[in-house]
């Protein structure tokens, strides 16, 4: 029987079946079923098949893992049960109810029909479905994404004439037709070509003499796919965004071209192709845009951040190039490294540059001078293209950071002998070294040496751990979510230092023990897993968590920039829905469950 009408309207309150059409959600209450469950119930094991989602209507759940470790109490409007249904997997945790409670069960085939049927379900329930290759185009845009806002407009009175010097001063193929905020027409260069020059008409005539009335247009929600087929259906090649009266922008052929090249390849080419750090500026000033095109077209955080990163590693190589043809070839091999998000690869919306550079051991102190010339070209270049400074100088400007090899490798020998705080710091940050641009056999074996020294030496790797533990994920006492106390992020989460960093600090801790030589966080916990170094299980749970807590930052950043904000690492909790806050929670229980293993001495394998 149908739930009862209470159940019903609590149901229809519950996001995201808030936004289901009323004959959908009349449809799903006829099918779900009501649960009471009392205090001590299990409601499934590990290994149960489960067969419903659950929605907690009132009471209190306790979600524990197979080791009896809490991941998470829920309580009314939080849901369970999908992990395995979207797995199509039996049970890998425990629920038991804790408080007397009252549920709504969801079959799981109707749970899946829902997906398929309707977005706002499907973005909850399938938001880490990798996006098919079909969804990856510019087609899926929004279009207010790639027009052009602020057209270049003049009155129906405008003479002709004038018209057509706005258009040669502009260098564009249309004028928009407008007066007081209301949108007439347009004029193109096909019109002034026909209705002129062949035509015949005066060009002191006024311009809504030939101007299209009434042209076809689109308002602001359309997507690009609606513009590229109107055009090819129409042949036409301008096409106002119209919202009401009031003219948004337009969208012309050159526009839908330049938004199926806005991808990181393009960038690519032409930050290679630059002459300059200004020349690449201008590039590297629309890697905002990429991110925002990569996010809502479906892409994991791992590829949109490594898409990302691929822009400054060719916008450092071109610039070290460009310094080797003003300085002259180098005087002795060198190599470039950069370390931090780019040397991981995990460069986003926010980043400072962390680089380095090891010299061959040939090097003289007559030529340290031009490597140092070097260096500063290059990150005065970098920081030019948006990469600011490190706050930490932790860059090849920096003598510290500019030595030949065998200072290196008493560096690292240094760090791992006597663990002091600024040693665990230093080795933090250059276990993350990656090559960029130069002789990559100046650090291939000291990277194989230094892992193999420091993974066996355990009082160095103890201190790791602890040093990795002082990043802790955001977890309230009250079951809720820790956020920033003071200052300008007060009451916001921080997805960087709490979100993101604590699971990097454990792959890098994974790689020391494996002597894994990927330095990518996700690479790093594949590597770990097939290596043994990590359990299959604990691992897939680590990078299920990762990915949401990433994916969540990236989300957020791409929000502010569309907002016209510039992005950060610091979400307002009060933007998730109850069903996102209960999840990133678990994430963050999952990232502290496997701090407490590592920093209890635990095997990972368990």
């Amino acid at each position: 029987m149908p739930l009862p009408a209470e159940q019903m309207r609590f149901l229809a309150s519950v996001h995201p079946y808030d936004s289901l059409p009323d004959a959908a959600l009349l449809s799903l209450a006829n099918v779900c079923t009501l649960k009471r469950a009392a205090a001590g119930d299990t409601l499934f094991a590990v290994g149960d098949e489960v067969r419903h989602l659950y929605i907690i209507v009132a009471g209190e759940i306790e979600i524990t893992d197979e080791t009896d470790v809490q991941l998470s109490i829920l309580g009314p409007r939080n849901s369970f049960g999908e992990r395995a249904l979207l797995r199509h997997d039996p049970a890998s945790r425990i629920a038991t109810v804790t408080a007397d409670a009252m549920m709504i069960l969801v079959p799981a085939p109707v749970l899946f029909d829902l997906i398929d049927g309707h977005a706002q379900v499907a973005k909850f329930f399938d938001r880490r479905r990798p996006a098919r290759p079909d969804d990856k185009n510019s087609a899926t845009m929004p279009v207010r994404q790639i027009m052009t806002r602020k057209p270049v407009t003049c009155t129906p009175q405008t003479p002709i004439r004038e018209a057509a010097a706005l258009m040669d001063q502009h260098r564009i193929s249309s004028v928009c037709i407008g007066e007081t905020g209301r949108f007439c027409g347009i004029v193109t260069l096909r019109d002034m070509t026909g209705r002129v020059i062949v035509g015949g008409a005066d060009p002191s005539a006024p311009v809504s003499s030939i101007m299209t009335k009434d042209p076809l247009m689109l308002g602001p929600k359309a997507l690009v796919m609606d513009v590229l087929h109107l055009m090819v259906e129409r042949g036409i090649g301008h096409v106002p965004i119209v919202e009401g009266t009031k003219l948004l922008g337009i969208v012309t052929q050159t526009d839908l071209t330049r938004a199926q090249e806005m991808s990181s390849a393009d960038l690519v080419r032409r930050v290679a192709n630059a002459t300059d750090a200004a020349g690449m500026a201008r590039v590297t000033a629309q890697i905002p845009q990429l991110l925002v095109q990569l996010i809502e077209t479906g892409n994991r955080h791992e590829v949109v951040t490594r898409l990302i990163t691929d822009i400054a590693d060719t916008a450092t190589r071109r610039l070290l190039a460009l310094a080797e043809a003003k300085f002259g070839p180098p005087p002795a091999p060198y190599l470039w490294l950069a370390c931090g998000s780019q040397g991981r690869q995990e460069q986003a919306g926010v980043s400072d540059q962390d680089n380095c550079l090891i010299l061959s051991d040939d090097v003289t102190d007559a030529q340290m001078p031009y490597f140092a010339d070097l260096a500063k070209f290059v990150s005065d270049g970098l920081h030019t293209c948006g990469y600011f400074y490190c706050p930490g100088d932790m860059m090849a400007t920096n003598p510290r950071w500019c030595q030949p090899r065998h200072v290196w490798r008493s560096y690292f020998e240094g760090w791992i002998a006597k663990p002091s705080p600024e040693a665990q710091m230093l080795a933090s940050v250059m276990f993350d070294l990656r090559s960029i641009g130069g002789d990559e056999t100046l650090w291939g074996r000291l990277q194989k040496d230094t892992l193999k020294v420091a993974s066996k030496n355990s009082i160095f790797t103890a201190h790791m751990i602890a040093n990795s533990l002082k990043h802790q994920p955001p977890l309230g006492l009250l079951r809720g979510l820790a956020t920033v106390r003071s200052g300008e992020h007060r009451n916001r989460l921080d997805l960087k230092h709490k979100g993101v960093v604590p699971v990097v600090d454990l792959g890098r801790i994974y790689a020391l023990q494996g002597q894994l030589r990927p330095t990518n966080t996700h690479a790093r916990l594949e590597a770990a897993i097939k290596a043994r170094v990590l359990s299959p299980s604990g691992g897939a749970d680590l990078i299920e968590a990762y990915d949401l807590i990433a994916t969540t930052r990236l989300e957020d950043q791409a929000r502010q920039i569309k907002a016209g904000q510039k992005p950060d690492n610091h979400l307002d909790p009060s933007a998730l829905s109850d069903f996102e806050r209960s999840h990133l929670r678990d994430a963050f229980v999952v990232v502290k469950t496997m701090q407490s293993a590592a920093g209890s001495g635990k095997a990972a394998l368990g």
